[in-house]
């Protein structure tokens, strides 16, 4: 299904003219954040190497975008830092890690940048490679400020040439109400399910052994810690009825940190492996993020969990300074409540507990079901990372053929 069709006008680029105005010797500058980003980014270097075969790569990420090649400056380890204490704990380092990206970039003179998500840092970098005349900046998954912090809309028409969507909603926020036009390329994390269920025709249901419950509580330590104890002691009961309860590990994070929260439990820990998880999975508990949409593209029932310190702060906030009616992309996606989501103070055992029950054998579990084909229907079925790559070459090329940044 194709995104609403926009009243800002937008160049069109054929696959005649991108074949004909590919550069030699591009340089890339990529910059993520955390491990969804790393995930994204390196799906768009390869994209962009079979466009251009004599592309080159600098950023900072992780480790799947060093397996896609390129010199890697820092590891996303070093930047994924959430929430307001967090983040001021750590100010020296960010802002340590940031100063360094600007020196990197201006000594390195790439083509273009690459921002991919992660707009607290992001943004930042982009005003300085803007001030400094160094190259087009593209931004990769726009920034979320439909959600919040809507006033950096005004960084993003100053400081960002190209914004490159995943999201078919955000075309009407950024073109109709803020006359900024932008390129839905489709959804990156349906093209990666899409195509590990092809290559996995064998595998999906609940399969053959015991039903499995699982728990996906994020990719920050901060996340886990504030989610993953009141998932354990929901799901524990039916650890007694049969269920295996499986925790999906996220990258970075290491098995001791885990250790912490799980042990004494009977929660199983797998790293690397949330796709073959969700594959076998009956229901999930699952933290707001990205995973929310991965756990529905499989066809898992799911309750979404999130808390934060300070829970009724956040949540009075929620109420009169975020945009949006829902926190799961799930619900975003079709603009109606899919799928439960316990946020902050509505986050209590009791509410969690009520909610699972009802997805592994009551009556949400069907209606939830019904809900993921929309879903599917919403996001269409175009590549993000080639589409994305084929305008970004593009794009270079236009640019760069008119001595424009």
């Amino acid at each position: 299904m194709s995104p609403p069709m926009s009243s800002c006008p937008r160049k069109q680029y054929g696959s005649n003219s991108f074949q004909l105005l590919i550069l030699n010797q591009v340089k890339y500058y990529l910059i993520a954040g955390e491990a969804s980003g790393d995930l994204h980014a390196s799906r768009l270097m390869l994209a962009l190497k079979d466009a251009d075969a004599e592309a080159e790569f600098r950023f900072y990420g992780g480790d799947l975008m060093a397996a896609a090649g390129g010199t890697m400056v820092k590891h996303y380890r070093e930047l994924a830092y959430m929430g307001f204490i967090p983040v001021m704990m750590h100010l020296p380092t960010i802002l340590r890690n940031m100063k360094r990206a600007k020196q990197d970039i201006l000594a390195w003179k790439p083509n273009v940048l690459i921002l991919v998500d992660y707009p607290g840092f992001n943004l930042d970098i982009a005003k300085f490679v803007k001030a400094q005349h160094i190259c087009p900046v593209y931004y990769y998954i726009a920034p979320k400020i439909w959600a919040w912090k809507e006033y950096r809309i005004k960084n993003i028409k100053r400081d960002v040439d190209e914004l490159f969507s995943i999201l078919p909603f955000e075309v009407d926020f950024f073109e109709k109400k803020h006359h900024y036009p932008i390129h839905y390329v489709g959804n990156p994390t349906a093209d990666e399910v899409r195509e590990w269920r092809l290559s996995h025709p064998s595998q999906g249901g609940d399969g053959g052994g015991s039903p499995i419950i699982a728990l996906l509580a994020g990719s920050r330590r901060q996340e886990i810690k504030d989610n993953l104890p009141m998932m354990i002691r929901a799901a524990k009961e039916y650890a007694d009825k049969g269920y295996e309860l499986v925790l999906a590990g996220a990258p970075g994070i290491d098995e001791a940190y885990y250790q912490k929260f799980i042990a004494g439990t009977p929660v199983r820990l797998v790293k690397n492996q949330t796709y073959d998880l969700l594959s076998q999975a009956h229901a999930a508990l699952v933290t707001s993020g990205t995973a929310t949409l991965e756990t529905a593209l499989f066809g898992v029932p799911q309750v979404v969990c999130y808390r934060i310190p300070a829970s009724w702060f956040w949540g009075l906030l929620r109420k009169t300074i975020l945009k949006v009616k829902y926190v799961s992309l799930v619900n975003l996606v079709v603009d109606r409540e899919v799928v439960r989501e316990l946020v902050c103070e509505t986050f209590t055992y009791d509410n969690l507990k009520k909610e699972l029950a009802a997805i592994i054998d009551g009556p949400s579990r069907e209606e939830m079901l019904q809900g993921y084909q929309e879903v599917w229907e919403r996001l269409g079925d175009q590549k993000a990372p080639d589409n994305a790559a084929r305008l970004i070459v593009s794009l270079s090329a236009d640019k760069a053929s008119s001595g424009r940044h």
